[in-house]
């Protein structure tokens, strides 16, 4: 007996008649073509992802199965309740179901997708709404993981739902604070002390954050790009196979793959009660009641950026590092952060690590710690205690090793080259994911737009990694563009560069009667020739806003030069940097006087 099959009942039905001219056992039925009849257990357009159960009914027959294979794209259905986790399910996968998904897209010589790309987050969706623009069939697929403390999210990636934006807001929330305490220098007659309510500001951030998620999901909409919530797997370098919330198992075949699945924050595991009791940024957001008395463990931007605003909102705050400030970042600016912040009311435990985190009969956190200077060790209740100790690439379930991706063996980030691509033909990585690339949103939003533009649109432009401008949102902002002093003197020497450098106040402060003491700017240039500005850097208000502006002449090759040339507005801080001329290296005071 034969096997036939109508096209519209299986995709790839037509090559599957061509082959299936073979009699079949005795034992199984014949099928006909719109008989409404399938082998026992097997519906039309439905094929099991994992291992047949042996025994049971609804299995089709093993000759039929692995003729047929999983249709790609088509949904995988388990019968039944669902015992397993979603990381259980992954492991009971079909050891040999790349075999059939490779043989389902060898039958149709055709991909679902055009491009398929793996994390809807700000590289991710920037890179599938580029190509959607071309006319290329896109699907994005993507998953979010809840955190070890329960904590999830929507469609946006990390800078929408647990970074960039939610924290932005409430650094915002802190300086208008800080402005509160101006206001009564400027003739605001307001009531102290002024109270802040966690909980009115937690809902209006998640209320904004939500409204993104679902502004992302009508974007792919309104483009036509295919959006599947479900976390995915390389079955082969050109199927990938999802696996849904609900356990069910979707194949999706595309002829290029983009990697774009970001980071995630590391735990200190080694750390009794770390996983337990601590949180981390992925949570800090999305907490409905106050996180009260704070310990941030870390020295990273990210863990002082969220002490600056928790500060900056009345809460009893601590950073515990164990070496220096932004590693990567100039050392002499970073001093000069943190310095404030400890003006600012943040209390530092410098050079001291954690040993171990305990839950008291309160509810509060004990944690001890060594001093490794004074060699001691130390103790202190938290209400909270957040891990900020840097990030991890979010590859572990990717099986990338079965499709030949290589990453790094260290850091577990993907190797890319210039033009963003992986050891595998086709694959590509952007964002976060990638060894080697800055872990900025907007470096991500541009990468993936250039990439879908030299896949689909006869491009050739690769993504240009060099003075890109940033910014750490700290109570006094610290903006930056190009190289570090460090750095400049590292590749060209320090006999080679020259500093220019000035101390200044805020028209803003004086009034107020802040300190401005921590008010610095310096532009590191080349000394010889049209004196080339390598590097510039700023500490004050709206510093963002600053060096923003300037990385654009930066980054065409300005020179000391060209800058001293230029009209500054009257009166900005930015306006100061036009007006640098003291250099370091003259040993005289950089404190700016007069208007």
């Amino acid at each position: 007996m034969r096997l036939i099959l109508t096209q519209t009942r299986f995709s790839n039905a037509r090559v599957c008649v061509r082959l299936l001219k073979r009699p079949l056992a005795a034992s199984q039925p014949e099928v006909r073509a719109g008989s409404g009849r399938l082998p026992s257990g097997l519906r039309a357009g439905q094929a099991s992802c994992s291992h047949p159960r042996r025994g049971d009914p609804r299995t089709p027959p093993p000759s039929t199965q692995a003729l047929l294979g999983p249709p790609a794209g088509v949904l995988a259905r388990r019968e039944g309740p669902l015992p397993y986790s979603m990381a259980a399910l992954w492991r009971r996968r079909l050891l040999g179901a790349s075999g059939l998904c490779r043989t389902v897209r060898a039958l149709s010589g055709k991909n679902d997708y055009d491009l398929l790309v793996i994390g809807g987050g700000s590289g991710g969706l920037a890179c599938a709404k580029e190509a959607a623009q071309f006319g290329r069939k896109v699907a994005v697929l993507d998953y979010v993981e809840p955190s070890p403390q329960g904590t999830k999210w929507g469609l946006g990636g990390t800078c929408v739902n647990v970074g960039c934006i939610p924290k932005k807001l409430m650094h915002q929330a802190a300086l208008l604070g800080s402005a509160l305490k101006d206001a009564q220098h400027y003739g605001w007659n307001i009531a102290q002390p002024v109270h802040h309510t966690w909980s009115v500001m937690a809902q209006a951030v998640q209320n904004y954050v939500k409204s993104l998620n679902w502004g992302h999901r009508v974007q792919l909409q309104d483009k036509k790009v295919k959006y599947f919530n479900m976390k995915g797997r390389f079955s082969d370098p050109h199927t990938i196979c999802g696996l849904t919330k609900a356990g069910k198992e979707v194949f999706v075949t595309a002829e290029n793959i983009v990697i774009a699945t970001g980071g995630r924050p590391k735990y200190p595991t080694h750390i009794a009660g770390a996983l337990e009791y601590g949180i981390t940024s992925d949570d800090l957001f999305w907490l409905k009641e106050s996180p009260g008395k704070t310990l941030v463990v870390g020295a990273s931007y990210v863990s002082l950026e969220c002490a600056g605003f928790l500060t900056g909102i009345g809460l009893d705050t601590t950073v515990m590092m164990r070496s220096i400030p932004l590693r990567g970042f100039d050392q002499q600016m970073a001093f000069l952060v943190t310095e404030h912040m400890e003006s600012y009311g943040t209390k530092f435990l410098k050079r001291c690590f954690p040993t171990k985190v305990e839950q008291l009969e309160s509810n509060r956190l004990q944690v001890t710690w060594k001093n490794t200077d004074l060699g001691t060790e130390e103790t202190d209740s938290f209400d909270t205690v957040m891990w900020a100790v840097g990030r991890a690439p979010d590859t572990e379930t990717l099986n990338l090793e079965a499709v030949g991706v290589k990453t790094n063996s260290e850091t577990g980030k993907i190797i890319v080259d210039a033009s963003e691509a992986t050891s595998v033909p086709h694959i590509y990585a952007v964002g976060d994911i990638t060894e080697g690339r800055p872990e900025l949103t907007p470096t991500a939003i541009a990468a993936g737009k250039l990439l879908a533009q030299r896949l689909f649109g006869q491009s050739s432009e690769l993504m240009d990694y060099d003075n890109v401008p940033t910014t750490v949102f700290t109570p006094l902002e610290y903006g930056c563009v190009g190289l570090s002093e460090e750095a400049a003197v590292k590749c060209y020497g320090s006999d080679n560069i020259e500093v220019y450098h000035a101390y200044y106040k805020p028209l803003e402060f004086t009034v107020a009667e802040r300190d401005a003491t921590q008010c610095y700017m310096k532009m590191v240039c080349l000394r010889e020739r049209e004196q080339r500005i390598l590097g510039l850097h700023f500490i004050g208000p709206n510093a963002g806003e600053v060096i923003q502006g300037f990385a654009l002449g930066i980054k065409c090759g300005a020179t000391y030069p060209q800058l001293m040339k230029t009209v500054g507005i009257h009166p900005t801080c930015a306006e100061e940097i036009t007006k640098l001329h003291i250099t370091k290296r003259s040993g005289l005071d950089a404190t700016v006087t007069g208007c």
